[in-house]
């Protein structure tokens, strides 16, 4: 391993800018020290995928021993946009055998949030960071050759790092398997944040220390099971051989990380039935109002109040399209959409916006739908806030919790076909109902979400139409 504080990502730059990145039509590559959890879940161009993973990870910090995480997955592939779990980009360039992207994408780096070790006591925390990236992939018969370039974008380590390794895709029926070498240079600056010791913060037992730039090399195995036409088995192993700088850091003690992972995900690429004709726009509007009551109160209707201290409010308008209509010839749909919210926070902050992106399953299998068809919708998804909702940062302070702008998305509803209501055919596919924006960090298991326990709600009612 190469390492120092003298050495620079210059000596590596040419090597990984000639290398390339993923196949063209599938997940991308998951670089050194990330979760492999998207790479194996490839689809389609048009296509999305909805799962959860449980991710194992041996820490590399003194004494923090094994760590567990949830891992939500959310995939979609268009001609030009791209969401990979934990990243997403756009595609500046794409060939049958060759693909350039430009990303945003997150670092799960950082010190443990739940139990911090002896090894850390009194250091300032290091939290997960934000990376901008170009990726660069090129397929041939032998494999797939792939590079990255990534910089710290969220003023956390302000490092850089080029990646750079060989992934070859291997199909033996229903299993497909997918060996990965990767390299991996990072700067001073990255591993002097995650790793190094501060003057400040040396002890007897922890002097200063600056482990300085270097090279790791990962071995990863990842590959995904195919359960039916649409549901997949997905897993992974990994091992990571850290730079001998980092290595010798006095809070870190493994020379080897382990990581692996295994979870479920669901196929909505429309290559298994055809995508409904026309694949009509669909437009919806909402208002709503903050409720303390929780999402599964307010679905099972025993909590419905919308009077709260602060009577912050939301206003969103959604964009969808159709991923599948009648799935196995069940009454039950699947439509992907895309959001912005407003946030009225009355005085009490800020206002700010808020977009969501998530999938929708319908449900209309009612006996009395032939007259006035009425759906029971659920919807899953991501949701980020350009601020943190304020009912979030007043729950979360008296928790004594922390708050993330990016978390889960929940969006359960309920309408009926305003045409069939009042009896004009021409309105059969415009709906009015309600609903709840709900915000979450699935109890403070994933570090993807901030490792936040605890969100928002709010009460919404809602049109919909088909253009």
């Amino acid at each position: 391993m190469i390492s120092g504080p003298g050495y620079s990502l210059q000596a590596t730059a040419g090597l990984a800018l000639c290398l390339c990145l993923l196949p063209a039509h599938g997940a991308a590559v998951e670089p050194a020290n990330q979760p492999i959890v998207a790479a194996t879940m490839p689809v389609a161009t048009g296509g999305a995928g909805l799962g959860m993973a449980m991710r194992f990870e041996n820490s590399i910090y003194s004494g923090a021993g094994t760590r567990h995480d949830f891992v939500p997955i959310y995939i979609y592939e268009s001609k030009r946009v791209f969401l990979e779990a934990y990243r997403v980009g756009l595609k500046l360039r794409e060939t049958p055998d060759s693909r350039f992207d430009a990303f945003v994408a997150y670092r799960f780096e950082g010190y443990p949030y739940d139990r911090i070790p002896a090894s850390l006591a009194g250091m300032a925390n290091r939290g997960p960071g934000v990376d901008l990236g170009l990726g660069y992939q090129q397929r041939y018969s032998w494999g797939t050759l792939f590079g990255e370039l990534l910089s710290d974008a969220g003023s956390g380590s302000d490092g850089s790092e080029i990646r750079a390794g060989y992934r070859y895709d291997l199909a033996l029926g229903k299993l497909q398997v997918q060996p990965q070498f990767t390299l991996a240079a990072r700067d001073a600056r990255l591993n002097n944040y995650y790793y190094g010791v501060r003057p400040s913060e040396a002890t007897i037992t922890r002097p200063a220390y600056e482990p300085g730039g270097g090279v790791n090399a990962e071995l990863a195995l990842s590959a995904a099971y195919r359960l039916s036409a649409r549901w997949r088995l997905i897993g992974g192993v990994s091992a990571t051989r850290w730079a001998s700088g980092v290595r010798a850091s006095p809070i870190v003690d493994s020379r080897t990380q382990l990581a692996g992972h295994l979870g479920l995900a669901y196929d909505f690429s429309p290559e298994h039935d055809a995508w409904p004709e026309g694949r009509p726009l669909i437009v919806k509007a909402l208002y709503g109002k903050a409720t303390d009551c929780d999402v599964a109160q307010v679905m099972l209707l025993k909590c419905t109040s919308t009077n709260t201290v602060d009577q912050t409010r939301v206003a969103a308008i959604e964009l969808g399209r159709p991923f599948i209509e009648r799935l196995n010839g069940w009454p039950l749909d699947f439509v992907g959409y895309i959001g912005l919210l407003r946030h009225n926070e009355r005085g009490l902050q800020e206002d700010s916006w808020q977009a969501n992106a998530y999938m929708k399953a319908y449900y209309y299998g009612f006996p009395w739908s032939h007259r006035v068809r009425t759906r029971l919708g659920m919807g899953v998804g991501i949701s980020y806030a350009e601020r943190v909702p304020y009912v979030e940062l007043r729950d979360q302070l008296a928790r004594g919790r922390s708050s993330s702008r990016l978390l889960n998305y929940l969006d359960p509803s309920i309408d009926i076909s305003l045409g069939d209501l009042i009896g004009v055919k021409s309105m059969g596919e415009t709906y009015v109902g309600l609903g709840v924006t709900h915000r979450s960090g699935i109890f403070g298991t994933s570090r993807l979400l901030g490792n936040v326990n605890g969100g928002s709600n709010y009460i919404y009612s809602y049109v919909e139409w088909r253009m």
